[in-house]
């Protein structure tokens, strides 16, 4: 799913609905092989790299006298245009083979550490769902964030919020999958939605309770929805149905994807990848990013960002080879958007593309396979009774899987 940028400054901590693990955070100055493939993206034609403003990766406008110097660090690698599967595994490598030599092995084996768990708590996970029966669906969720700086103060994001992840892992869950859901720290998550924004609405939502002790509890005529929204969620993960993991910048979404892919692959074509996540397409080099704050008092800023290498050509080819892989394309010309879901499914070779439209996304969306293409839509009376395109989407998906398993059997 491609989605416009924005520039925003690092949110403040929210609380999580569980435990996840995530990868190590490292400062923005210590690179990692994949730290840097990042930007937030909108609609490309893949051609090349995506210019804010040309020339240069991070330049003053040619008026201004003060031109910001490149960060200095080991070179690293660039990508231009759309990188092979053989280039995409060799940026990846094992996560910190490639930092610079001030990290030291400490930061190396942190670093690489962190995928080698996440894998084997995935691959754990997932032999008990086999013993149950279960199939088993990893859900990506959220956007990827990039920055601008090597000491970062300013990031690349896009508008993703999560919700489609989250409405999807609940649904899923409810047609008997159990879900791995790789989600953007602080994002929509499932059955949290019921709860409302933080802030006011929240507050007023919650009561004091006399003691001793004193204590709090949520008002059930403010939050018509929470309680069967909290009965899904202990069952779902008293059931071990659900495993969240957790990733902010782009190169913890690769590894932990990739890490993930390869502790489910034993699981063939039972496992369904449902990469709903806002993956950036451009990101910054490390090795063009200034080391400190870019300073607005030295004029105009000019940005050109390098292509990202696309994760469905490893995950399909290598990674989880027997897997159901899902995709999801988000355009703004609804021109183009079959025929750009068609050039996917034949470069890539997965299975499925969900097409949408980003003003229609919430009520439509188009199931395009290798030969055919189904509209999903809601009606006026589904939009008035609360349904979600995300149920029709999934349901739809589930029986698509069925039959891939059943030919593959």
């Amino acid at each position: 799913m491609n989605e416009s940028p924005s520039v925003s400054s690092p949110p403040a901590p929210e609380p999580r609905a569980c435990s996840p693990i995530s990868a190590p955070r490292l400062s923005p100055g210590l690179s990692s092989p994949v730290r840097g493939h990042a930007a937030a993206g909108t609609a490309h034609s893949g051609r090349g790299p995506a210019q804010l403003a040309p020339p240069g990766p991070l330049q003053r406008d040619p008026v201004a006298k003060a031109t910001l110097p490149p960060r200095r660090l080991r070179p690293h690698p660039r990508c231009q245009g759309d990188p092979s599967a053989e280039e995409t595994r060799r940026r990846l490598g094992v996560l910190g083979r490639a930092l610079p030599p001030e990290v030291g092995a400490a930061g190396m084996a942190e670093a690489g550490g962190a995928e080698e768990a996440a894998e084997r708590r995935v691959r754990a996970w997932a032999a008990g769902q086999a013993a149950r029966g279960r199939r088993v669906a990893l859900v990506t969720s959220g956007g990827t964030q990039v920055p601008l700086e090597a000491r970062a103060v300013r990031f690349l994001e896009n508008f993703s919020s999560g919700r489609r992840g989250a409405a999807s892992a609940e649904r899923l869950v409810a047609a008997g999958y159990a879900v791995c859901f790789l989600h953007r720290a602080r994002s929509v998550f499932p059955w949290a939605r019921a709860l409302p924004p933080h802030g006011p609405a929240l507050l007023d939502a919650l009561r004091l309770t006399p003691g001793p002790p004193p204590g709090v509890a949520a008002d059930t005529a403010a939050l018509p929805a929470l309680l069967p929204a909290l009965r899904e969620y202990r069952r779902a993960t008293e059931e071990g149905a659900l495993l969240a993991i957790e990733f902010t910048a782009l190169e913890e979404y690769l590894a932990l994807l990739r890490a993930a892919a390869r502790a489910l692959a034993p699981l063939g074509s039972s496992v369904m990848f449902y990469l709903a996540a806002a993956v950036s397409d451009f990101y910054i080099p490390a090795s063009e990013m200034p080391e400190h704050k870019i300073q607005s008092s030295e004029g105009p800023l000019q940005i050109t960002m390098k292509m990202v290498p696309k994760m469905l050509s490893p995950l399909v080819k290598e990674w989880a080879p027997e897997a159901f892989v899902i995709s999801f394309k988000l355009e703004t010309d609804p021109l183009i958007l079959i025929h750009k879901s068609r050039q996917a499914l034949e470069k890539y070779r997965h299975q499925v593309v969900v097409a949408n439209i980003l003003e229609s996304r919430r009520t439509a969306v188009t199931i395009v396979t290798k030969d055919s293409q189904t509209p999903l839509a809601l009606s006026e009376e589904e939009i008035a009774q609360g349904m979600e395109i995300e149920e029709k989407i999934v349901s739809y998906l589930q029986g698509q899987h069925t039959a891939f398993i059943e030919k593959k059997v």
